[in-house]
Protein backbone atom coordinates (compact mmCIF):
# COMPACT_ATOMS: atom_id res chain seq x y z
CA UNK A 1 0.00 0.00 0.00
CA UNK A 2 1.14 3.05 -1.39
CA UNK A 3 0.62 6.87 1.11
CA UNK A 4 0.66 10.36 -0.89
CA UNK A 5 0.14 13.29 1.31
CA UNK A 6 -1.70 10.52 4.20
CA UNK A 7 -3.88 9.60 1.47
CA UNK A 8 -3.48 5.98 0.05
CA UNK A 9 -3.19 5.81 -3.07
CA UNK A 10 -5.23 4.28 -6.19
CA UNK A 11 -3.89 1.29 -8.06
CA UNK A 12 -4.72 1.43 -11.76
CA UNK A 13 -2.79 0.89 -15.49
CA UNK A 14 -2.21 4.17 -17.03
CA UNK A 15 -0.21 6.24 -20.21
CA UNK A 16 2.75 7.82 -18.96
CA UNK A 17 5.03 9.73 -21.39
CA UNK A 18 8.84 8.97 -21.76
CA UNK A 19 10.51 11.53 -23.95
CA UNK A 20 8.03 11.53 -27.42
CA UNK A 21 7.15 8.02 -26.40
CA UNK A 22 3.80 7.08 -25.13
CA UNK A 23 3.57 3.88 -22.80
CA UNK A 24 0.29 2.39 -22.58
CA UNK A 25 -0.95 -0.03 -19.84
CA UNK A 26 1.84 1.00 -17.06
CA UNK A 27 0.85 -0.08 -13.45
CA UNK A 28 0.96 2.71 -11.33
CA UNK A 29 -0.76 4.54 -8.35
CA UNK A 30 -2.08 7.93 -7.85
CA UNK A 31 -3.41 10.11 -5.23
CA UNK A 32 -7.04 10.82 -5.34
CA UNK A 33 -6.32 14.43 -3.24
CA UNK A 34 -3.17 15.70 -5.24
CA UNK A 35 -3.27 13.16 -8.37
CA UNK A 36 0.13 12.66 -7.76
CA UNK A 37 1.38 9.35 -9.99
CA UNK A 38 4.01 6.92 -9.49
CA UNK A 39 4.99 4.12 -11.25
CA UNK A 40 4.25 0.80 -9.08
CA UNK A 41 7.44 -0.46 -7.65
CA UNK A 42 6.93 -4.06 -8.64
CA UNK A 43 7.70 -2.90 -12.51
CA UNK A 44 9.64 0.27 -12.04
CA UNK A 45 12.82 -1.31 -13.68
CA UNK A 46 10.92 -3.10 -16.44
CA UNK A 47 9.48 0.15 -17.29
CA UNK A 48 12.42 2.03 -17.07
CA UNK A 49 14.39 -0.51 -19.72
CA UNK A 50 10.99 -0.36 -22.14
CA UNK A 51 10.73 3.21 -22.19
CA UNK A 52 14.80 3.73 -23.16
CA UNK A 53 14.70 1.03 -25.44
CA UNK A 54 11.21 2.55 -27.16
CA UNK A 55 12.81 6.14 -26.97
CA UNK A 56 15.61 4.78 -28.74
CA UNK A 57 14.20 3.36 -31.44
CA UNK A 58 11.77 5.81 -32.27
CA UNK A 59 8.41 4.52 -31.40
CA UNK A 60 5.89 6.62 -30.58
CA UNK A 61 3.78 4.64 -28.54
CA UNK A 62 4.11 1.64 -26.87
CA UNK A 63 2.13 -0.98 -24.90
CA UNK A 64 3.72 -2.10 -21.60
CA UNK A 65 1.45 -5.35 -21.40
CA UNK A 66 3.06 -7.08 -24.86
CA UNK A 67 6.72 -6.28 -23.77
CA UNK A 68 6.29 -7.14 -19.56
CA UNK A 69 3.92 -9.68 -18.02
CA UNK A 70 2.65 -8.81 -14.72
CA UNK A 71 -0.55 -9.77 -13.11
CA UNK A 72 -2.44 -7.01 -11.96
CA UNK A 73 -4.62 -9.05 -9.18
CA UNK A 74 -0.95 -9.43 -7.25
CA UNK A 75 0.31 -5.86 -7.98
CA UNK A 76 -2.76 -4.13 -6.51
CA UNK A 77 -3.96 -6.78 -4.11
CA UNK A 78 -2.29 -4.21 -1.63
CA UNK A 79 -4.12 -0.55 -2.52
CA UNK A 80 -7.34 -0.17 -0.23
CA UNK A 81 -9.08 1.10 -3.46
CA UNK A 82 -8.15 0.20 -7.45
CA UNK A 83 -9.65 2.41 -9.89
CA UNK A 84 -12.70 0.09 -10.89
CA UNK A 85 -14.40 0.12 -7.81
CA UNK A 86 -17.32 3.18 -7.60
CA UNK A 87 -15.53 6.82 -7.53
CA UNK A 88 -18.20 7.61 -4.52
CA UNK A 89 -17.02 4.37 -2.64
CA UNK A 90 -13.34 5.43 -3.30
CA UNK A 91 -13.98 8.65 -2.04
CA UNK A 92 -16.07 7.68 0.92
CA UNK A 93 -13.19 5.32 1.86
CA UNK A 94 -10.05 7.96 1.75
CA UNK A 95 -12.65 10.60 3.72
CA UNK A 96 -13.14 7.82 6.61
CA UNK A 97 -9.20 7.16 6.31
CA UNK A 98 -8.52 10.48 6.83
CA UNK A 99 -10.87 11.25 9.73
CA UNK A 100 -9.05 8.54 11.60
CA UNK A 101 -5.74 9.23 10.87
CA UNK A 102 -7.20 13.25 12.35
CA UNK A 103 -8.42 11.63 15.56
CA UNK A 104 -5.14 9.80 15.62
CA UNK A 105 -2.54 13.40 15.20
CA UNK A 106 -5.32 15.04 17.80
CA UNK A 107 -4.40 12.42 20.26
CA UNK A 108 -0.71 12.93 20.12
CA UNK A 109 -1.16 16.52 19.35
CA UNK A 110 0.38 17.48 16.09
CA UNK A 111 -1.29 20.13 15.11
CA UNK A 112 0.85 20.32 11.66
CA UNK A 113 -0.57 16.71 10.32
CA UNK A 114 -3.98 18.09 12.08
CA UNK A 115 -4.40 21.09 9.21
CA UNK A 116 -2.79 18.98 6.54
CA UNK A 117 -4.93 16.11 7.31
CA UNK A 118 -8.13 18.95 7.51
CA UNK A 119 -7.24 20.60 4.38
CA UNK A 120 -7.49 16.97 2.83
CA UNK A 121 -10.55 16.75 4.15
CA UNK A 122 -11.88 19.76 2.45
CA UNK A 123 -10.29 18.44 -0.82
CA UNK A 124 -12.16 14.99 -0.17
CA UNK A 125 -15.63 16.50 0.63
CA UNK A 126 -15.76 18.85 -2.48
CA UNK A 127 -14.52 16.02 -4.46
CA UNK A 128 -17.32 13.87 -3.14
CA UNK A 129 -20.00 17.03 -3.68
CA UNK A 130 -18.90 16.62 -7.20
CA UNK A 131 -19.78 13.27 -7.23
CA UNK A 132 -23.15 13.38 -5.66
CA UNK A 133 -23.98 16.35 -8.31
CA UNK A 134 -22.79 14.30 -10.93
CA UNK A 135 -25.13 11.78 -10.01
CA UNK A 136 -28.74 13.84 -9.30
CA UNK A 137 -28.04 15.28 -12.45
CA UNK A 138 -27.34 11.89 -14.22
CA UNK A 139 -30.82 10.61 -12.20
CA UNK A 140 -28.95 8.15 -9.94
CA UNK A 141 -30.26 7.97 -6.10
Amino acid sequence: MSFCCGASMIGTNGTLKHFRTHIHNVPILFCPVCHRVEIHHMVENEYEILAEYAHGDGAPEVDFLEYVEKDNETLFENCVNNEDEDPMDVVQNQIDMALDLLCFAKQISDEGWQLELKRRLGTLSQRRNKLRKRRTSEGYC
